[in-house]
């Protein structure tokens, strides 16, 4: 029997480097950025963007790529330096007990950090919650343009692919679905006590 992961865990596509992780856009955004590798212009860098490691989670959050606005799939490879530079000073998005000292002190830190973390269900192939959860990191102001401009490695369109494994599900071959999957493997994130993990 398989044994299930912590309850909170990074799990991710990775190389000794760099990590995968994806976001879906409309096609005007996501086809120029995959066209050229790099986020265009009118990716506004002072909002804030949310990535995600979890490839299943993302299909989810997009409906396999079927949700306005979301019908190009990215998946954008940065380097984990950056990655892992973020995490340090991330700050949960809600308040947790035993996680900081208390409210108030939970407000001061998420007001001085531009990275946030939420630890939601991880899903499985029919997009069904899982007993434990996958990151998703919030980046904002100095962080999200350091996303966009100095830690993107590539990115690439996968948009094919999700369409693919949905046709595969949809047939009721979960197996061949199954096996085109990108491998994700747990991430050598350290010790993460700021962000319950």
């Amino acid at each position: 029997m398989q044994e299930q992961p912590p309850t909170r865990q990074i799990r991710a596509t990775h190389t000794e480097t760099t990590l995968t992780v994806y976001q879906a856009y409309s096609p005007s955004l996501g086809l120029p950025a995959a066209g050229t590798g790099r986020f265009p212009p009118a990716w506004k860098r002072e909002r804030m963007t949310w990535i995600k490691p979890s490839f299943l989670w993302m299909m989810y959050r997009c409906g396999w790529a079927t949700k306005t606005g979301q019908e190009t799939v990215l998946a954008v490879e940065i380097t984990r330096e950056g990655f892992d530079a973020a995490l340090r000073g991330a700050c949960l998005s809600h308040y947790a007990r035993g996680v900081h000292p208390d409210r108030t002190a939970w407000q001061r830190a998420l007001r001085e950090s531009s990275a946030r973390v939420q630890w939601d269900p991880e899903r499985d192939l029919h997009l069904n919650p899982l007993p434990y959860r996958s990151l998703q990191l919030g980046l904002s102001g100095p962080d999200s343009g350091a996303y966009a401009d100095e830690w993107t490695v590539s990115i690439r369109d996968v948009t094919p692919l999700v369409r693919e494994i949905h046709g595969l599900l949809r047939r009721g071959e979960a197996g061949a679905a199954r096996a085109l999957l990108p491998v994700e493997t747990p991430y050598p994130a350290g010790p993460l006590a700021h962000l319950g993990a």
